[in-house]
């Protein structure tokens, strides 16, 4: 079988999937740069070498492919598997990425794959993936079918896992941060009554892409250019050690009327990082 038959990640034909033909416009040269950024080669030779793996299992390996050594704190705070409840798992998003499979391979192994996330289209791509993701497109505009897609992860038999903030973390006063949370999470969890598991990640891009998430603010450019080094950072956090702080769950019950959805959504989210 020829190695061009072996591919999932090719930058030509997203170009053209999202461009049309105005992708023959698209200089080779960068083409080729936007090739080595999202280091087609080597995620394409993972994924080939790792094709028979689906959910948990494809997140394992990614972890060790990695070489992730994740130190996991409160791990007792996990509810039991066998209690009969659904949960929200909900995290900060300081990586963009490994981040997700890191706590989708913790999260999988407590459950044994009875859990869902909210995530970008983009990462449907990736065959060992797409069985434990609900698709959102946020590429482009809010996708309308977003409600849909939330309702059938909510009341599906599976936990969510969640960044409520979206996008990952940001450079603000001196600190990496979370853009602000949104509401979802905890409208939805009252309307499930699902308790919410705070679950805080340790860990950070480089200097550069916050420098470039922070211009291209600066600047009033929409489209999210700094989500293109994603993999980039990735594999510049190999062989490292990431710490995963787990909190008591929380009732959804405690979410009452006292306060506004978005004002719960602040104070669980601060919870999150005092965790930290």
């Amino acid at each position: 079988m020829g190695r061009l038959t072996e591919k999932t990640i090719d930058i030509d034909d997203i170009l053209k999937d999202k461009m049309g033909d105005k992708s023959k416009f698209v200089p080779d040269v960068l083409v080729s740069w936007l090739k080595r950024i999202v280091h087609q080669k080597e995620v394409n030779d993972f994924l080939w070498e790792n094709r028979e793996k689906q959910g948990v299992e494809w997140l394992d390996a990614c972890v060790r492919y990695l070489d992730m050594t994740l130190e996991v704190n409160g791990r007792e705070n996990l509810p039991d598997k066998a209690d009969g409840r659904l949960y929200t798992f909900v995290s900060n998003h300081p990586l963009g990425g490994i981040d997700g499979v890191a706590l989708g391979s913790i999260i999988g192994r407590q459950y044994d794959g009875r859990f869902r996330y909210l995530v970008n289209d983009l990462l449907m791509n990736l065959p060992g993936l797409a069985p434990l993701c609900i698709p959102i497109n946020k590429t482009g505009l809010q996708s309308r079918s977003f409600p849909a897609m939330v309702e059938a992860g909510f009341h599906s038999e599976n936990h969510i896992l969640m960044f409520p903030a979206g996008l990952c973390s940001r450079k603000q006063a001196s600190r990496i941060h979370d853009l602000p949370w949104r509401k979802t999470f905890i409208t939805k969890s009252i309307e499930t009554h699902r308790d919410v598991i705070p679950i805080h990640f340790g860990g950070q891009n480089s200097p550069f892409f916050y420098r470039l998430a922070n211009i291209c603010k600066a600047l009033h450019i929409k489209f999210n250019i700094a989500m293109l080094f994603l993999v980039d950072e990735m594999y510049k956090n190999v062989h490292k050690t990431f710490r995963v702080s787990i909190g008591k769950p929380i009732s959804w019950k405690t979410f009452d009327n006292t306060k506004k959805p978005m004002e719960w959504a602040k104070i669980v989210e601060d919870k999150v990082y005092e965790l930290e």
